[in-house]
């Protein structure tokens, strides 16, 4: 059996350093003032589960959770706000005094004894129970079925989960067909867990996840979703792709892009689909871009497998197509993890329109007007992320060339303000209306002379200023005022000029 394991350099740690090094100024406030009150009440209190494993390993954990010998009625006893969570026990402990949202709740859960779970997620039956080994016993993996006591600084460790955050490994509690039969959706929360953490997976682990992966076809997509937003969101999200596609799992998530592996290229490319595909991805990780920017690179070259053709003149691969093909895909396989109809909309608008900026004919002001207003202002520089995915996907340097940066000044430029009149607080239907000027050509003299004012002083852009200053400008007679007309026009034109060269000189072009 293979060994997927990839290792960042990061030293082995001591398996004693975890009895001793757990800060305790990294668990907050109010979790402490929840287990220092059960224990006060005189029942036993842990935190357990990623918390300890985030806080073993000097990382900040993200979520909470604590369990405890007392049962739903004696927490709901103990504290004053609660809401009790589900039929397994939770109970939901709300810190009113918190200004942080996420330590508003607290999730406490008794401990708890599991039945078999019919439906793959949930146990038939619980029963509550006064040992905390019971309630470690059901947990998924050694590294989760730790439980620290943070008020007397005791660890409880029945499964070696210590040893196995030393050696970097994520390995099932007890036996692993039997933890992925209790709930499948294991499976696929084991790759992201050794994803996270740039752990290895132990070989009976891994034998388990390889024999029973087709048990994620009876998981829903919404909790399928939700691991794969995990390892998308990752630093390493390329990694755990790879991972879940040579365990078997990732064909159960976005089988199409599977199709990319060994589907060769063009000569600007010097990777397969496939991994250009994850190689762009990776780069959005490193730059900590959003999730629709990640997904959008993830799935930009989708449809290049089914659009793969020879082409003799050329004597090269040709993919005519794909991007429009690749929306059409994208569309599908985002409807399929139901994900949410904005998140959707962008990343099939961004593999639709992926091309754009590699396109030299399509690049003229007008087009880049097209495109922004097909996709927002918002989200236009999302597209140029994506493109920037693609180029370091096909082995480029990180350096932007010129033509890129002409891009991103032609999309500023665009997205500028215009120097027009109608920056003015005033127009000329205010000249006619308030003023008593006639429709013809002194309208627009008028506004050019209150736009050469306003340019030489914005603070002049007010209502009273100009409404005096057209009482001025009707005396002039027509020469007078066309002159003045034409010296705002050219004002105008100056002042466009210097944004522009500002524009220019921000993007070296």
């Amino acid at each position: 059996m293979f060994q997927v394991r990839v290792l960042a350099g990061a030293q082995t740690i001591n398996s004693n350093y975890f009895m001793k090094d757990i800060d305790k100024k990294m668990i907050p406030d109010e979790v402490s003032r929840v287990t220092q009150r059960l224990q006060g009440a005189g029942f036993e209190a842990y935190l357990v589960g990623g918390c300890v494993r985030d806080l073993l390993l000097g990382r900040e954990p993200k979520d909470w959770d604590v369990t405890t010998s007392a049962l739903p009625g004696d927490i709901q006893g103990i504290f004053e706000h609660t809401a009790y969570e589900n039929e397994y026990g939770t109970v939901r402990v709300i810190n009113d005094d918190t200004q942080n949202e996420r330590l508003r709740i607290i999730e406490v859960t008794p401990y708890r004894l599991e039945s078999t779970y019919t439906d793959h997620r949930h146990p038939d039956k619980v029963v509550f129970s006064q040992k905390i080994e019971d309630d470690l016993v059901r947990r998924d993996f050694t590294i989760n079925a730790i439980a620290y006591d943070n008020i007397k600084d005791s660890i409880v460790d029945p499964y070696k989960g210590q040893q196995d955050l030393s050696d970097k490994m994520v390995r099932s509690v007890g036996e692993p067909i039997e933890r992925f039969k209790e709930d499948h959706l294991r499976i696929l929360r084991g790759v992201r867990i050794a994803n996270e953490l740039d752990f290895a997976i132990e070989s009976n682990t891994q034998e388990a996840i390889v024999s029973h992966e087709t048990l994620l076809q009876h998981v829903s997509m919404e909790r399928i979703r939700e691991e794969l937003i995990k390892i998308i969101m990752s630093d390493s999200p390329a990694r755990g792709i790879e991972m879940a596609q040579k365990l078997g799992v990732w064909k159960h998530i976005i089988p199409e892009l599977e199709q990319g592996i060994g589907n060769e290229q063009n000569g600007d490319h010097i990777y397969d689909v496939w991994v250009h595909n994850l190689k762009a991805l990776q780069h959005g990780a490193d730059e900590g871009w959003p999730l629709h920017v990640r997904m959008g690179a993830l799935l930009h070259d989708v449809g290049k497998p089914a659009t793969r053709r020879w082409s003799e003149e050329k004597n090269d691969w040709t993919f005519y197509g794909h991007d429009v093909v690749g929306s059409r895909m994208a569309a599908k396989i985002m409807a399929r993890l139901k994900f949410s109809r904005e998140t959707s909309n962008i990343v099939i608008k961004l593999v639709r329109h992926h091309l754009f900026f590699s396109d030299v004919e399509k690049i003229t002001l007008s087009a880049v007007r097209r495109i922004v207003a097909h996709l927002g202002q918002e989200h236009i520089w999302d597209l140029i992320k994506v493109r920037c995915c693609d180029r370091i996907g096909m082995g480029r340097p990180k350096a932007e060339p010129f033509r890129l940066r002409k891009y991103e000044a032609m999309i500023e430029e665009v997205l500028r303000d215009p120097i027009t009149v109608g920056m003015l607080k005033l127009d000329g239907n205010d000249l006619i209306k308030k003023h008593g000027m006639h429709a013809g050509p002194r309208i627009g003299w008028v506004l050019y002379a209150l736009l050469e004012d306003v340019l030489d002083d914005p603070g002049r852009n007010t209502e009273e200023f100009l409404v005096s200053r057209v009482t001025e400008l009707k005396k002039l007679d027509d020469m007078a005022l066309k002159a003045l007309g034409d010296d705002g026009k050219d004002k105008q034109h100056e002042v466009e000029e210097v944004e522009l060269k500002k524009i220019h000189k921000k993007y070296r072009i």
